[in-house]
This record gives structure tokens, sequence and C-alpha cells, in this order.
């Protein structure tokens, strides 16, 4: 039986009663979740086999119902929020009918969820800030065109999962409309809200639980030196009074981390994660490398090649051994199956205040505009065919997406724009992708950014490819009877 047909058979009500209420029932299910997860994984492998790709996979899953456990346990989320959200979680994302019925219609299948930046306004002024300096265009994306994008991927695509970022979330309201307002008109969605927290006060807590279906991520930079660094004096103590307001009202929240060369190894080290996961309550980690993409771009702050590797063996430990749902974009790569931007099934695209829909958050290069796309009477179905999607879904299919792990090429180095800048470059210029802010339009015209961008996914590539083939498509098998499922109890 997999994780699918374990939900189906069993009582979706009685299960997220057992989750809410109780711990030994709590542990029972999640056993029961573990194993099935496990279960999933050998049937799906070739010959039974569990490679570490899977193995990967599986760990992140089992991290995150950890934290689950750890802040119902502890009584910081309310039982309402935590009812509210599992139900729509269980009920909207893993048992959802609606996805499979658009593929079925559509004949492909979409991206699972969109991250939507409704503002470019903000008040920090970051160094290195990836929005560039849109809060001094004060651009914001209309409610009818932010709602409409809300009800669409839903109703075509049985998406009921959206990521939304900024400049400053918080900060957007238009006639009369904020995002609380917005995620209470879409109840059977879940919104992942990436903040700088510094707005989260009493009060927006209190709305914040109201709506039940919001999980703030708290921008960290690390401790009050690396964050008040990156993000102006006072900013470290406001973020911890607004996790403090988050837990009084019991709203499940996470953190996200920009790693730079300066900083990656207090964000990936044990005293980061216990500060965070355990004596604040966070229940996730979404760890972002710096991009030299952005204000005031510098190529200085990247997680250098050496460092990064060191960074993927010290987050997959973290998340083996201290249970914590900590996922980097790159050094997660195999858990994500690769690049997941460009509408690619299970991935997502991004949509920002301007209204440029672009593959990722991280590619300020442009493929169409929502705003034009609606006034020409189109609707989402038509980003998915987007010429340089396509072109860079292609670059997916080629490197390895959804073909044998024999066929795989190296996803420790999954990103086109990070670690194969110079397919990449080739691909905004054959489609013509336009670059969103000047500084985009310069990083890709520029020769020795481009020299420096290759390099770097050169080094990486050579010190990581040795590693992927031993780890992850020859040696690193494991049998079905190396990893017996019976071990797998919840909370050994």
């Amino acid at each position: 039986m997999n994780i699918r047909d374990f939900l189906v058979r069993s009582s979706l009500r009685a299960i997220i009663q057992g989750l809410v209420s109780h711990e030994r029932a709590r542990g029972f299910v999640f056993d029961q979740v573990e194993k099935a997860l496990y279960k999933e994984s050998i049937e799906d492998s070739p010959n039974g086999l569990l490679n570490q790709v899977q193995q990967d996979r599986l760990d992140c899953a089992s991290a995150l119902l950890h934290g689950l456990d750890r802040i119902i346990s502890r009584g910081i989320v309310s039982k309402n929020i935590a009812r509210s959200v599992i139900e729509a979680f269980l009920g909207n994302v893993i048992l959802n009918a609606d996805s499979a019925k658009a593929a079925d219609e559509l004949g492909f299948n979409p991206p699972s969820f969109i991250t939507i930046s409704p503002t470019g306004r903000c008040n920090l002024k970051c160094r290195g800030c990836y929005a560039s300096d849109a809060a001094l265009q004060g651009n914001q994306l209309s409610f009818e065109t932010f709602d409409r994008i809300l009800t669409e991927k839903r109703e075509l695509w049985g998406s009921h999962f959206t990521v939304i970022s900024g400049g400053e979330p918080f900060i957007w309201e238009d006639k009369g409309h904020d995002l609380i307002e917005i995620a209470k008109r879409h109840p059977q969605d879940i919104f992942l809200v990436y903040t700088n927290g510094t707005l989260i006060d009493d009060k927006l807590a209190e709305r914040i639980a109201d709506a039940a279906n919001i999980t703030p991520g708290i921008s960290v930079e690390g401790f009050a030196r690396e964050t008040n660094a990156r993000r102006g004096d006072g900013v470290y103590l406001k973020i911890l009074s607004a996790m403090n307001c988050l837990r009084n009202h019991g709203v499940p929240f996470g953190i996200s981390a920009t790693a730079t060369s300066r900083n990656w190894e207090t964000v990936t080290s044990e005293e980061f994660t216990d500060f965070f996961f355990t004596d604040q309550g966070a229940l996730y980690c979404w760890m972002f490398q710096y991009m030299p993409i952005g204000r005031d771009p510098n190529l200085d702050l990247l997680v250098p090649p050496e460092a990064r590797v060191q960074m993927l063996d010290r987050m997959w430990r973290l998340v083996r051994e201290r249970k914590v749902f900590m996922v980097d974009f790159w050094n997660s790569g195999t858990a994500s199956l690769g690049c997941i931007a460009a509408g690619r099934p299970t991935g997502y695209f991004h949509i920002n205040w301007d209204g440029d829909i672009m593959p990722c958050v991280f590619t300020p290069y442009a493929a169409d505009n929502i705003n034009e796309l609606y006034a020409r009477g189109e609707n989402l179905n038509h980003t998915i065919q987007l010429p340089f999607f396509k072109r860079i879904r292609e670059w997916q299919r080629d490197y390895g997406y959804d073909k044998p792990m024999s066929e795989t090429g190296n996803w420790l180095c999954p990103c086109a724009i990070r670690d194969h800048f110079d397919q990449f470059s080739a691909m905004v210029k054959q489609c013509n992708a336009r670059p969103i802010n000047p500084e985009a339009k310069e990083a890709i015209e520029d020769p020795v950014y481009y020299q420096q961008m290759v390099a770097y996914g050169e080094r990486m590539r050579a010190l990581t490819d040795q590693q992927w083939d031993d780890d992850y498509t020859h040696s690193g098998h494991l049998s079905a009877i190396d990893l017996d499922p019976e071990l797998l109890t919840f909370g050994r």
C-alpha cells in the first residue's frame, strides 16, 4: 500500500483528529506514513532497489513529520490551525484528485504551485536583495489579477499550494484587500509566505491565525550579527518578537536563510538548528544560496564550490540525525529530482509585482507578462507553452528528469542559471527572454560575469561528479532488505 492508498483507505477525519489531539495516536499515524513512504519508494524503484535519491526524499518527508510532531507536542500550534492546515494539506495537496483530472484534460502534468510576488515594495533594503530596487518603483499586482491567478491555478490545474514572496508581502494592499483577506478568499489553499517578519505584531499574528491557511517563512541570516549586518540594526530582535507573537497565537512558521560565502557555516550549524527549530519552534527551513542577481550583485558572496560541498554534507546530516526539514534548492536537488523551474510537473514558476512571468524567482528574465496575457484573452494554461519555459523543460529532460538513474545528469549541480550558465545564457538569447531590470540585462551581456559563472559551474561539477556517480547512480544503491521498514518506527 502506498502513501496515497493508506490515506484514502483510512478515515481522513480520524487521522487528523489523531494527529492533533493524541500523542500516542500521532506517533502511530506518523509511523504508518513513514512505512508507507518507504514501501512506495521500494515499489517505484527499478528492480526493487532503494537508491540514494529515494532515500533523500524519504528522509526529507520523515524530517517534516518529526517537525510537525515537535510543534504539536509542545502546543505551540493551535489545534484549530493544525487541524485546518493538515486537512487542507492532506485533502487538497496529497489526496488531490483535481490535479490528476487536470492532467487528463490538459494532456500534460501542470506545475504543482506558483510563486507570486504581489508587491516589490519593502520596508527594508537588504544588501544583495534579488528584487533589486523594485521597492523604489512601488509596483504591484492588482487585486483582480492576484485573485484570478489563485482561482485559475486551482480550477485549471488542481493546484492548492501557493508561495508568496516579494518585496514584503504583508505590505501588499489593493481595493481594501490585503494578503490576509486574499488567503481567506481561498480557504481550501495553503499559503507559504516569505516575509522579513518585521511587520508581524500581535494583531497581525491574530489575523494570520484567523485565516488558518498561512505559514510565514521568516528571513534570517544566522544570529543577531549576521542578520542585522544584512537587514539593518534591530531587525533580529523584531524577528524574535514576530516568532513569539506567532507562537502565542498558535501559527506554524518556519525560517528562510540566505547562505553566502560569509555565513554558510553559521546557517548549517547545530547551534543555528537548535536555536530556531528547538528553542523558537520553527517547522521548516528553506535555504537559498546567494545568487548574484538583483541589487549590487557580488560574485564574491557566492558560496564557493568547496564550501558548497561541505554544506551538502552538513545539511543532510542535520536532516537525518536532527530530523529537521532543511531544504536547499541547489544542495537538495536530489530530493526535488533536479531543477523545478519553468512550470515543470511537480515544479513551479514565478510571477512578480510587474506581472512578469519568469522560470523561477532567481532567473530575472521574463517569458511573458500576466497582465498582457490576460488582456489577450488567454489564461494560465498559456504560460506552460511559452517558448522560454518549453526550452528550459527540454534542458531538464535532457539532463535527466523523468529518466532512469543511469541516464540522469549530476543532480548535485541541478540549477541551469547557477551550475550551467553557458547553457542558460544561450536559452535566454535563443528565446529572446526579457531582462526585468538593468542588472539582469548587464549580467547576460557581461563577458566577465559569463566567464565567472561558467567557471563556478565547472568547478562544482568537478568536485561532485564522482560523488554523484558513487552515491547515486552505481554503488549507492541499497537493496530493499538493507533498510527494513520495521526499523522505521516513528521516533527511533
